[in-house]
């Protein structure tokens, strides 16, 4: 494929899927720039591709480096949307916020048990299967239905439900793993 070829298809590209991955993005992030600074660089690693011709369902990629991007933008601010993140056990549900995580004190070993707490959330996430991983990012951190994962993932609802609970019995030992070793 020549260079010409390529910028063509990316240039197509960017105007058919340029307002929707935005669309997609805003929702998701805490203002305009990061938005547009996912973009740019969902953009970017589609232009380094050596391979876009041999991409078979371009829009299916977009959206999986997007949501991979937002993901990342998640991990850099670890502490931003802590509200939003919610557990559910048996018996009910518990927020994150319940265990003393929004706590606005700038008390240190508040500060180093939030760090902590999230380094290893972030650490048993990428330990989960990528399915699991990415239906309970999308709904759990990024609040997204699980019909809506069901539909754009083209699953049944009841295996993306599925995932999702298995994903939570994981994380909830191994975030309980963690707090038995800060507790000691």
């Amino acid at each position: 494929m020549s260079q010409s070829e390529k910028d063509s298809i990316i240039a197509q590209t960017v105007k058919n899927y340029g307002s929707k991955l935005s669309s997609f993005i805003r929702p998701k992030v805490n203002n305009a720039e990061d938005a547009e600074d996912i973009l740019q660089e969902v953009w970017y690693q589609f232009s380094n591709l050596t391979n876009i011709s041999e991409i078979m369902n371009v829009g299916a990629w977009l959206y999986q480096v997007t949501r991979n991007k937002i993901t990342d933008s998640y991990r850099k601010k670890k502490t931003e949307n802590l509200e939003d993140f919610v557990y559910e056990d048996e018996d009910g549900g518990f927020s994150i916020k319940d265990i003393l995580l929004l706590d606005d004190s700038e008390n240190p070993e508040l500060l180093a048990f939030r760090e902590e707490v999230w380094k290893e959330l972030f650490s048993a996430l990428e330990e989960l299967p990528e399915k699991q991983r990415l239906v309970f990012v999308e709904n759990a951190i990024e609040g997204k239905k699980l019909h809506e994962i069901a539909d754009e993932q083209r699953e049944n609802i009841k295996t993306i439900i599925s995932r999702k609970n298995y994903a939570v019995k994981y994380l909830r030992v191994r975030m309980s793993e963690l707090y038995r070793d800060l507790k000691d």
